[in-house]
């Protein structure tokens, strides 16, 4: 699975865009360095119900911001993302998918 489409499926579960969630994050101030994945992961989980696989895809877009790697970017199969910057604010509105 991309990036995107964890970040797609945590909306889809969550009822939140991946940005109300960094934002939330922020609140908590998990988006400092010092505080571990693992901290991060169990919010996630204690709050939303979100496993591991779609919580460290949200770990590293609070920790790193939106864009990732371009080692993930064209990749053949669903793991590939068509770009290197995730979109934030929600499926719905992403001009990718339109």
């Amino acid at each position: 699975m991309s990036f995107q489409a964890y970040l797609d499926k945590i909306e889809e579960k969550t009822g939140k865009t991946p940005r109300e969630l960094v934002d939330e994050a922020k609140g908590r101030g998990y988006d400092a360095a010092q505080v571990k994945a693992g901290t991060i992961l169990d919010w996630l989980k204690a709050d939303y119900d979100l496993g591991r696989g779609h919580g460290m895809a949200l770990v590293q877009v609070i920790k790193n911001g939106p864009q990732i790697s371009d080692k993930h970017v064209g990749r053949p199969g669903p793991h590939g993302d068509p770009s290197n910057m995730l979109w934030l604010d929600g499926k719905a509105t992403n001009p990718a998918l339109r």
